[in-house]
C-alpha cells in the first residue's frame, strides 16, 4: 500500500465511468448518510483500487467490488488521511472490464464553506440550515468517495432522501419525486460526462424568480435571469455549439467563500454576485452581478463542456472565463465601455506578476492543498489578458474560428494548454505556441525602453520587477505603436533583447518627426509596460493634456509610470507632473486609476516625509476638485453608468484626504439618511463615501456615527448594504476603533465569508491591526485555515507597511506558524514591505521634491 501515498495524482488502472450518488443530509443534526456505486472500467491488471475520501467515515462492512462473474470483497482497508486516499486490496487480481464498487459513508455538514456544508438563513425570524455543496478544486471528496481529478470524467445519477418541504436541486432535472410523510425522496437524470468538481446539490428553503413573492428576494433575481438568458444566445453563437444541458438554475447562497461557481447546470453564488435590487443596489453591483453571471456560464463551454487537464491549466478555465465575460458584457451593455474597464483586471496582474515572488500561469501542482493558491491574479487576471493580447494579434474573427473548433474537438474531454495553442496556430498559420509559451510558461513580463535617436526608435526589453532589480526573463512581445495620429500605426514581433525602427517613413505628412507623439503598446492590449525617454514622455504629456489619446492609452501611460516610480526608475516628482496632465479627466477608469495611485503616494509620503504629506493631500484634492464639482452628491437624471460609479470614488478620495466641506456634507446627508431610509439625500451610489466620511470623524469620544453604521449592519438583509458598512468601518484613523472594528468581524453578527471586507485598514490603523492579528492568529486560522480567504486577512493586514524592520517581524512570527495554504501570499506580502521600504528611502533621497509638491498644492487650476 506504501507505493499510493505522497504521490500527487491516483494511479490509473482503474477508470470511472458512472456514479450512482445517494445522499441523506440531515440539517438538524448536521450530518449526512450517503452511499455511492461507481461502474469502474479496470484496465490493467490490479489488486488495488485507489480512489480519495476526505473527512468521511466509511462503512467498511460495506465495501464490495461486484464484477461480471463474481461480488469481491476487499483483504485490506486503509484510509491515508494526509493524502486523502483510501486504499483497498484485494485477495486477487481484479478481473479487466467493467464492475460496481459499491461503499456507504457518513459526513459531517460542515461549516468550512466546502465539501457538503451547511449555511444559515433566516425564515421567519427562525434560523434555519440549508446544505450545499462546493467541491471546486478537491472537495467533492469530502462528500463521497470519487476519483476527485479533473480528467476523471464520468456521468453522474443523484437521488437525495430529504425532508418534503424543502427545494431540492442537483445539476439535472427531476425525474421523479416520491414523498413519505415528512421525507421525500428526489431523483434526478443522469448526467453527461463531467468531472466531479462540477456535481452539486443544494438543499433548503428558496425563493425562485418565477415565484415572485412580495416577501422573499426573489424580484432581486430578475436582473440575473435577463443576463443569463441573453448571454446563453450569445455564446452559442460565439462557440458555435448550444448549452449543453436541458436546464440551468442560478441560485444565491448566504454563506459562499468565493464569489460564485460554475456548477454544471446549478451555478451557485454569493447573494451580492446574484441579487440586483433596483432601489438598495449601486451601479457597480449591477455589474458586478452582470460580468460574474458571464463569468460563470462562459464555464458551461470553457471549463465544464471542455475540462483543463489537470489544475496546471486551471488558467485556460479561469482566464478565458474572465476574458470572454468582458465580451458578453460589451456586447449586452455597450455604454458600460467595459473593455476600458478590463484595464483594471489587466493591472492587477501586472501588479502581482511584478514581484519576484509570482507564478508563471502554467504552475506545477504536487498536492491538492496546493491548489487554493493558484486562484489567484495571475490565473484569472494575467490568464485573461494574454488571451487579449492573443485575440488582438490574431484578429477577432480567425481566434473565434480557431476557438469554436477548439470546443468542438475537446467537447466532453480534456485539453490541456497546448492543445489550444495548437488550435489556434492551425486557424492562423502564425506560432502560436512558441509566441504564449514566453508568457504562460515563465513568470513576469517585460517592460520595453524606447528611445528616440534623430528619426530611429530604439527598443529594449528587459524583465520588469517592482522591486526595481533586473530578472533574466525574455519574451516574444507582440509591439504596436502609434505615431502622431491613430492612422499612422505599425505592428511587430519583438524577438530579441533589442531592435530598431526608422519612423521616418509611417511618419503622416502632418505630423513632425521632432514633436510628434508616439505611444507604445496601443491600447494597452499587451501584457507589459513601457518606459520612455525624456523627450518622448514630454511629448506624451502634451498629447494627455490636448486630448489626443484614448482613454485606454491615457491609462497605460500613467499606469507604467506609477509602476516605474515605485521601481525607482523614475522620480516621484516626475509622476507627481504627470497626474497634473490629468486634471481636466472625465473617463471612469482612468480616473479610478488616478484615484487609486494618489492613496499609494500619500501613504508613502507620509511614510517617508510626513511633513509634505498635507501638501501632497492638498494636491491631490485640488485634482480631483474639477470631477467632484461636475457630479456633486445628487444623481443627475438620464446620467451615465459610469458617471454613478465615479462620483463614489471622487467623494471617497476628497473625504479620505481630508477635505472639510466634503466631511460636512457627508455627515449632513448621513444624518437624513438615519432620520429617513427613504431619502433620496444619501442614494446606494454615494453610501460608501459618506459612510467613509462619517468614520473618518470618529474617536473614542465621538462614536455616534460608528453606533449607528453598526445599527444598520444588523437591521439590513441585503448583502450588498452589508459590505458596504463593512468596507467603510476601518476608515477611523483611531485606534481603539480600529480595535473595535477589527473584533466586531470576528464576531457571530458577521458571516464568516464577509469578514475580509473589513480589512481595508486607515494608514493610522496598522500597527493595532498587526497586534490584532497576532493575537486573533489561532482563532483566525482555525476558522479560516482551510480555505482561500485566510489569505486575504495576510496580504491586507502585512503589505501596507513600509519599513525593513517590520518586514522581518513580520517574518519572525511567522516562521513557527507557516501553513501551506498562506506560504505564497506571505511572500508575496513580505516582499510588497520590502518594495516600498525601498522606496521610502528614495523618496527621502529625492532632490528638489519637497518645492515640486509645495508649488503643485498651491498652483491654481
Amino acid at each position: 500500500m506504501e507505493q499510493f501515498k505522497g504521490q500527487s495524482r491516483l494511479p490509473k488502472f482503474a477508470v470511472p465511468k458512472r456514479y450512482d450518488i445517494r445522499l441523506k443530509p440531515d440539517l438538524t443534526a448536521c450530518n449526512f448518510a450517503g452511499s455511492v456505486a461507481i461502474h469502474l472500467h479496470i484496465v490493467a491488471d490490479t489488486t488495488f483500487i485507489v480512489l480519495n475520501v476526505a473527512d468521511l467515515s466509511v462503512h467498511s462492512a460495506s465495501l464490495s467490488f461486484d464484477s461480471s462473474s463474481k461480488v469481491l470483497e476487499p483483504s485490506k482497508i486503509e484510509l491515508v488521511e494526509a493524502d486523502e486516499i483510501l486504499v483497498l486490496e484485494f485477495p486477487h487480481t481484479l478481473p479487466l472490464g467493467i464492475g460496481v464498487l459499491n461503499i456507504a459513508f457518513q459526513g459531517t455538514l460542515n461549516d468550512k464553506m466546502k465539501g457538503f456544508y451547511r449555511s444559515t438563513y433566516e425564515h421567519n425570524g427562525e434560523k434555519k440550515n440549508m446544505a450545499v455543496t462546493q467541491f471546486e478544486p478537491a472537495d467533492a471528496r469530502r462528500c463521497f468517495p470519487c476519483w476527485d481529478e479533473p480528467a476523471c470524467k464520468a456521468t453522474f445519477k443523484v437521488t437525495l432522501d430529504v425532508p418534503s418541504e424543502l427545494i431540492a436541486l442537483s445539476n439535472m432535472p427531476i425525474i421523479e419525486e416520491k414523498v413519505d410523510g415528512h421525507l421525500k425522496t428526489v431523483s434526478y437524470q443522469e448526467s453527461p460526462i463531467m468531472s466531479t468538481y462540477l456535481v452539486a446539490v443544494v438543499v433548503g428553503l428558496f425563493d425562485y424568480v418565477e415565484d415572485h413573492t412580495s416577501d422573499g428576494k426573489a424580484d432581486r433575481g430578475k436582473f440575473a435571469l435577463d443576463v443569463a438568458v441573453k448571454t446563453l444566445g450569445l455564446y452559442k453563437e460565439y462557440f458555435a455549439v448550444p448549452y449543453s444541458l436541458p436546464k440551468l438554475d442560478m441560485i444565491a447562497i448566504p454563506d459562499f467563500a468565493a464569489g460564485a461557481m460554475e456548477n454544471y447546470g446549478l451555478v451557485t453564488y454569493r447573494e451580492t454576485a446574484l441579487l440586483y435590487d433596483e432601489q438598495h443596489s449601486a451601479a457597480a453591483n449591477k455589474q458586478r452581478v452582470a460580468t460574474v453571471v458571464a463569468h460563470e456560464l462562459a464555464h458551461q463551454w470553457f471549463g465544464n463542456l471542455v475540462t483543463m487537464e489537470w489544475w496546471t491549466h486551471l488558467w485556460l478555465n479561469e482566464g478565458f472565463a474572465t476574458w470572454v465575460s468582458y465580451l458578453a458584457t460589451d456586447s449586452l451593455f455597450p455604454e458600460w465601455k467595459i473593455w476600458t474597464q478590463f484595464l483594471d483586471e489587466s493591472t492587477e496582474g501586472l501588479r502581482l506578476d511584478g514581484l519576484a515572488e509570482s507564478h508563471p500561469i502554467e504552475v506545477e501542482v504536487n498536492h491538492a492543498s496546493e491548489i487554493d493558491e493558484i486562484f489567484d491574479s495571475i490565473s484569472y487576471r494575467k490568464g485573461a489578458s494574454v488571451i487579449r493580447m492573443l485575440q488582438s494579434y490574431l484578429g477577432a474573427e480567425c481566434f473565434q474560428r480557431s476557438l469554436a473548433s477548439y470546443i468542438k474537438k475537446y467537447a466532453c474531454s480534456n485539453a490541456k494548454t497546448e492543445d489550444l495553442w495548437a488550435a489556434l496556430e492551425e486557424g492562423s498559420g502564425e506560432p502560436v505556441n512558441k509566441l504564449m509559451n514566453s508568457w504562460t510558461k515563465q513568470k513576469g513580463y517585460p517592460v520595453v525602453s524606447v528611445e528616440i535617436k534623430d528619426q530611429t526608435l530604439v527598443f529594449e526589453q528587459s524583465q520588469f520587477l517592482s522591486s526595481g532589480s533586473h530578472g533574466d526573463g525574455q519574451w516574444i512581445v507582440p509591439l504596436t505603436l502609434c505615431c502622431g495620429s491613430y492612422d499612422a500605426r505599425k505592428n511587430f514581433l519583438l524577438q530579441t533583447k533589442s531592435e530598431t525602427l526608422n519612423i521616418k517613413e509611417f511618419l503622416s505628412d502632418k505630423s513632425n518627426s521632432a514633436s510628434a507623439w508616439i505611444k507604445l503598446n496601443v491600447d494597452q492590449a499587451g501584457f507589459y509596460r513601457v518606459k520612455y525617454d525624456e523627450d518622448l514622455a514630454a511629448r506624451l504629456r502634451y498629447a494627455i493634456e490636448n486630448n489626443y489619446l484614448s482613454a485606454t492609452d491615457r491609462f497605460g501611460i500613467l499606469d507604467d509610470s506609477f509602476a516605474l516610480c515605485m521601481a525607482r526608475q523614475q522620480s516621484l516628482t516626475s509622476l507627481l507632473t504627470l497626474m497634473g496632465a490629468y486634471r481636466e479627466e472625465v473617463e471612469y477608469t482612468v480616473l479610478s486609476n488616478l484615484i487609486s495611485i494618489s492613496y499609494k503616494i500619500v501613504t508613502i509620503a507620509a511614510d517617508a516625509t510626513p511633513d509634505l504629506a498635507d501638501y501632497v493631500k492638498q494636491y491631490f484634492i485640488s485634482l480631483f476638485q474639477c470631477s467632484a464639482e461636475k457630479l456633486g452628491w445628487d444623481p443627475k437624471t438620464g446620467e451615465s453608468h459610469l458617471d454613478a460609479m465615479l462620483r463614489g470614488e471622487v467623494l471617497i478620495a476628497l473625504a479620505l484626504f481630508g477635505h472639510d466641506p466634503t466631511l460636512n456634507e457627508a455627515s449632513r446627508r448621513f444624518q437624513a439618511f438615519l432620520d429617513d431610509k427613504n431619502t433620496p439625500l444619501l442614494p446606494p451610489d454615494t453610501r460608501v463615501a459618506a459612510y467613509m466620511a462619517v468614520m473618518r470623524r470618529v474617536s473614542n469620544s465621538n462614536k455616534l456615527a460608528f453606533e449607528s453604521l453598526l445599527r444598520l449592519y444588523k437591521e439590513t438583509d441585503l448583502s450588498q448594504e452589508k459590505t458596504r458598512i463593512l468596507s467603510s468601518l476601518a476608515s477611523s484613523p483611531d485606534p481603539n476603533i480600529i480595535l473595535e472594528v477589527l473584533n466586531f468581524l470576528l464576531s457571530s453578527e458577521v458571516r464568516s465569508q464577509d469578514a475580509v471586507y473589513g480589512l481595508s485598514i486607515s494608514m493610522e490603523g496598522r500597527e493595532t491591526a498587526w497586534t490584532w492579528l497576532k493575537d486573533n492568529w489561532e482563532h483566525i486560522s482555525k476558522t479560516w485555515g482551510s480555505g482561500f480567504l485566510i489569505t486575504r486577512f495576510v496580504s491586507a493586514i502585512v503589505s501596507p507597511f513600509a519599513s525593513f524592520e517590520k518586514a522581518k517581524e513580520i517574518e519572525e512570527y511567522f516562521a513557527s506558524r507557516s501553513m501551506p495554504s498562506i506560504a505564497r501570499t506571505l511572500k508575496q506580502s513580505i516582499e510588497r514591505i520590502h518594495i516600498y521600504a525601498n522606496w521610502v528611502q528614495s523618496v527621502q533621497n529625492e532632490k528638489h521634491l519637497a518645492e515640486a509638491v509645495k508649488e503643485l498644492a498651491h498652483r491654481k487650476y
